[in-house]
């Protein structure tokens, strides 16, 4: 079932948005060749708390960090370590989410470690873009599929390809609600948008067009040509006047 918030709710979690956003850029604003991805999952461990909230990653489902840290081929899910070390050139994922007072809010972005190539640099665009031609999308009566479509004929279109197997969310008082959004599919399907719907929505963007793996770890995601992902993320909320991104920085 999909929850509707009130407004007293939406305010409350465009509060917590902007907090989470506070949080991401400050570790962004970190970012460093020599640094391990542990490096940053320990600061948002101190962050979050400093801010009354509470990580919705820790130990989700057996999940060991409070963010996502992944690297290059890593699409998602990528486990904080002391042996991952940034190298100038990388791809960085940050994948954050965080329940306060109840409710959850979760963002993620993809950075470069330095200078980096001129073909990444046009996937980080590419997959940055996607995700906003997808809130484009997000009005009252719209289709959810609408918000799918918009990412999918977009990224196609740049001569890139979205990840299948992993999709964007519902939100709330849990941070996986109904329903689910795809990144890929015709227009026009799906439940009508209505006010008060928020909606984590996370294109996750790569070179091939091949399926996923997983590996031995259990968690993360890896392209199967080893070549670059980017995911872009944002929670947003349906109001009468359009989309609100709840997750920025104001």
């Amino acid at each position: 079932m999909i929850s509707i918030k009130s407004e007293d709710e939406l305010r409350l979690m465009q509060e917590n948005g902007r907090l989470l956003a506070e949080i991401l850029a400050e570790l962004v604003a970190e970012v460093e060749a020599g640094r391990t991805t542990s490096f940053f999952n320990e600061r948002a461990v101190e962050w979050i708390s400093q801010c009354g909230g509470e990580s919705v990653f820790d130990r989700y489902a057996g999940f060991p960090g409070v963010i996502n840290a992944s690297l290059n081929e890593e699409v998602v899910h990528g486990v904080p370590s002391e042996e991952r070390v940034l190298k100038s050139g990388d791809l960085f994922s940050i994948d954050i989410g965080m329940t306060r007072h109840g409710f959850c809010v979760d963002m993620a972005t993809t950075v470069g470690v330095g200078p980096v190539s001129e073909a990444a640099k046009r996937l980080l665009e590419v997959g940055e873009q996607s995700l906003w031609e997808g809130i484009k999308e997000v009005r009252i009566a719209k289709r959810l599929s609408d918000v799918s479509h918009a990412i999918g004929t977009y990224v196609e279109s740049q001569g890139f390809h979205v990840v299948r197997e992993y999709v964007g969310h519902g939100i709330g008082h849990d941070l996986h609600e109904d329903p689910q959004i795809p990144n890929y599919g015709p227009p026009g399907r799906g439940v009508r948008l209505r006010e008060g719907m928020t909606l984590a929505i996370e294109p996750m963007v790569k070179v091939d067009d091949l399926p996923t793996s997983v590996r031995d770890d259990g968690w993360t995601v890896v392209t199967a040509s080893g070549g670059l992902s980017v995911h872009f993320e944002h929670t947003v909320a349906v109001t009468k006047e359009g989309a609100v991104v709840l997750t920025l920085r104001r």
